[in-house]
């Protein structure tokens, strides 16, 4: 296969040849719009290929669970011509699928499960499920035969790489998702380039670095702007959820231009502290001198509040940016960097201001030329309880995220619509809905369930998703249970203390029939 990654799976095309070729078939997108944004009768098929590309993607059954993540997609059979393909790396099980489709609202179960295809490589190994795809031409000509209409079909990724992109060309249907070529606008460096163009504020800092000399330099820069600055974050141009970043201490350093700082410095950027716990110092610099990076104040410390809410938004092939949701993102990890889960909508004392300032990003973006969805992350911060909300633009997010699985969740489920200003979404029978969603519902106890003891769980304490209220559980991520004891879940409530109420009845209940498990066996 080529190794080139422009042209890899194209044997024969140039890489000019498979842009020129893919910029043709993104325009198939633009008479498929309607029937992409929203639920109609017309006829379409939906290829979905949740494919992740990171530097330490996972094997087995970790890497199976975050493919599941989105079988929130088989709601959109809930229109009653449409077609799904979902490809995940190993076969999902049968209760999983029957667990999703028996929460379509208004749909027959066996009606769109006649019109859903599984489609599944057999391979657990820790590569890109599209990569997996390109590499067996038999099964990708299966793919293709279950497409009826090449014209009125689009594919689904999770984030797009140019695997991705080759994927669609492979399957001749245009692809929902940011062209690869705006690659460098997700990328760290990228972002704090964007900011800057839009007008927003973010953190002080450099950007486009890539390594010691020049992050000295960059630090004693900053220290020269604000001498009291406290700590400074160390990030890899293309870290996920966290997982490119290190602290590091500034605090009772030599005073900026002093003749010691340099060496200071340096003994603190030794010392720093990696949120991806596994990395030593040399492994660190090794990936940041090969992808680049960026390096920044860590705002909001000493400040009375900080929080850390997104913004998401969706540039159709129109060119149009619509405003979709705002989350509170839960954060842990070593120096809370890491994603761990979200609460929807955003607190209503900043949802609008970032949704303002997310908006001046996401219109270059689009004018630029993307399309699909993106998220801004902010840090909000404030000096005291009447005070007003300070907001910092964080990083773009050029790609589905932690916060999209929930909200499509909730807003296929309810047929709800989110405002912007108020920052509330009502469902149609007028009622405001809130969740509260993890990815990181982790115990070593958890091993012992299946997902059918999850579903008879939820079933006996009252806290499966139903239509009649419009509250409950809904699972995610399951595959993930025997092997690592982890599992993810989104919790619908008519209040957000509903809403935290449920959640925390699901997570007791969880723990109490793991425990009791556990002492059966002991």
């Amino acid at each position: 296969m080529d190794s080139d990654p422009m042209t890899i799976g194209l044997e024969g095309m140039t890489a000019e040849e498979a842009a020129a070729r893919f910029d043709e078939l993104q325009q198939k997108l633009v008479p498929l719009w309607h029937s992409i944004e929203s639920f109609n009768q017309d006829a379409q098929t939906i290829v979905v290929v949740p494919s992740m590309t990171l530097d330490r993607l996972p094997g087995g059954a970790r890497l199976q669970a975050f493919e599941e993540r989105f079988l929130f997609l088989l709601f959109l059979l809930g229109q009653p011509r449409a077609q799904l393909i979902y490809v995940t790396s190993q076969t999902i099980l049968p209760s999983v699928i029957e667990y999703y489709l028996g929460l379509l609202p208004n749909v027959i179960p066996s009606h769109a499960r006649g019109r859903l295809h599984l489609i599944a490589p057999l391979d657990g190994s820790p590569k890109p499920l599209s990569l997996k795809l390109l590499e067996r031409p038999a099964l990708l000509a299966r793919i293709r035969a279950l497409i009826p209409d090449p014209d009125r079909a689009h594919l689904v990724a999770y984030n797009t790489t140019f695997l991705e992109r080759n994927l669609a060309l492979r399957l001749g249907i245009p692809m929902f998702g940011t062209d690869p070529r705006f690659f460098s606008y997700g990328t760290k460096s990228g972002c704090r380039q964007l900011f800057k163009r839009a007008g927003v504020s973010y953190p002080l800092g450099f950007e486009d670095l890539t390594g010691v000399p020049e992050l000295l330099d960059a630090l004693a820069g900053m220290r020269a702007q604000k001498p009291d600055m406290k700590q400074a974050v160390v990030k890899i141009n293309e870290g996920v959820s966290g997982s490119g970043n290190a602290l590091v201490d500034l605090a009772a350093l030599p005073a900026p231009g002093d003749p010691a700082e340099r060496a200071a410095l340096e003994e603190r950027l030794r010392g720093m502290h990696f949120e991806l716990a596994s990395l030593n110092y040399d492994q660190y610099l090794e990936r940041f001198a090969q992808h680049g990076g960026i390096v920044e104040e860590r705002v909001g410390v000493g400040a009375h509040e900080i929080r850390s809410p997104s913004v998401q938004l969706r540039a159709t092939p129109l060119g149009k940016v619509e405003l979709l949701s705002t989350h509170d993102q839960m954060l842990g990890g070593p120096s809370g960097q890491s994603y761990l889960g979200c609460i929807f909508p955003a607190d209503p004392g900043y949802a609008a201001a970032i949704t303002r300032e997310a908006a001046k990003v996401g219109a270059l973006l689009a004018e630029a030329g993307v399309i699909g969805r993106f998220a801004l992350d902010f840090v909000v911060t404030r000096d005291g309880p009447g005070d007003p909300w300070q907001t910092y633009a964080i990083e773009v997010n050029l790609r589905k995220g932690g916060t999209t699985h929930p909200f499509l969740t909730l807003q296929f489920l309810t047929g709800g619509v989110y405002d912007a200003e108020t920052a509330l979404f009502t469902a149609p029978g007028g009622r405001h809905k809130f969740l509260i969603a993890t990815d990181h519902l982790a115990s070593h106890a958890y091993r012992g369930f299946t997902p059918d003891d999850l579903f008879d769980l939820v079933v006996r304490h009252g806290l499966h998703f139903g239509q009649v209220g419009q509250t409950g559980i809904v699972f995610h991520m399951l595959p993930a249970l025997g092997e690592v004891g982890r599992t993810g879940l989104t919790a619908v409530g008519n209040s957000p203390e509903e809403a935290r109420e449920i959640y925390d009845r699901a997570v007791a209940a969880m723990n109490a029939e793991a425990a009791a498990l556990w002492r059966e066996l002991a």
